[in-house]
């Protein structure tokens, strides 16, 4: 049978789980299934699975129960739910905090969690950028001496961990590293998460910047305007595009990387809009 820790989707699961049930017993049916939930219609795990219905409360035991889920396993499955199907940003975070951790002890493959990670602890991307210095030393001593705001020493350590995990980094005998693309594979319900928590951090890191280094080390531009909702894509554009320049200007550059910079592009109402009043 197919084993839930290796899920992040819960309609997948429901899926595969019915595709392995059907497999076991060829008379198994979505009609049966609704039967033992006791659900009057016969396409009701069929909708769940398509997504065109999402799993109540109040249906969450008797999913459990029928699944044939131990209790560690429900609890598995119910984090799940709230993954795929709450609309709180911070109930779902500490959802997949569990999963991953339930996900990290059942031996399952973990490269979301990586992938979660390293979006979701600013030192992370840093200290990736840093390896491209060429005095760069793999090092979770060196590293906290240079990374700025300060990290600990099991922070510089676990960061180096995701990095070599995501095949971001190899580091050789003598502590250099061999920078490389890498791989970010993470599911829709989990980048989501992740990016917001890299764009809290960031913003949070650019407040602090203003007391924390001279105006020569940092540069903070900020424009109010006034403008219809329909120009709001072309805005969009045109940051993104500017964006794409900067790490072109970046890339091309022949000189020697000297630092790690964060450079942040965005827009905000500040306001009311008049649709939605």
């Amino acid at each position: 049978m197919i084993s839930i820790y290796d899920y992040i989707d819960h309609r997948k699961y429901l899926s595969d789980w019915f595709a392995d049930k059907k497999k076991l017993n060829p008379r198994f049916s979505h009609r049966l299934f609704s039967r033992k939930m006791s659900q009057k219609s016969p396409s009701f795990l069929k909708d769940i699975i398509n997504g065109r219905r999402n799993i109540t409360a109040d249906q969450q035991d008797d999913f459990c129960r029928v699944l044939g889920l131990n209790k560690a396993q429900s609890v598995f499955f119910i984090d799940l739910l709230i993954l795929n199907q709450s609309k709180d940003d911070e109930e779902r975070k500490r959802a997949f905090e569990r999963l991953a951790t339930a996900r990290r002890v059942q031996g399952a493959q973990k490269v979301e969690e990586d992938s979660y990670l390293y979006l979701s602890n600013w030192y992370c991307p840093a200290i990736r950028e840093m390896a491209l210095m060429p005095n760069f030393r793999a090092d979770p001593d060196w590293i906290i001496e240079r990374i700025r705001p300060k990290i600990t020493k099991t922070q510089a350590k676990y960061a180096l961990e995701i990095l070599q995990s995501l095949n971001m980094i190899t580091i050789q005998q003598d502590l250099t590293v061999t920078v490389q693309d890498g791989t970010l594979t993470t599911a829709p319900q989990v980048s989501g998460i992740a990016v917001h928590n890299f764009h809290q951090q960031m913003l949070q890191l650019a407040i602090e910047s203003i007391d924390r280094f001279h105006s020569s080390q940092r540069h903070l531009v900020g424009v109010t305007v006034n403008v219809p909702n329909s120009l709001l894509p072309r805005l969009k554009d045109e940051i993104n595009d500017f964006a794409a320049k900067i790490c072109d200007i970046c890339d091309s550059c022949e000189a020697e990387s000297e630092q790690a910079l964060q450079i942040n592009l965005h827009f905000y109402p500040l306001s009311q809009s008049k649709d939605s009043s």
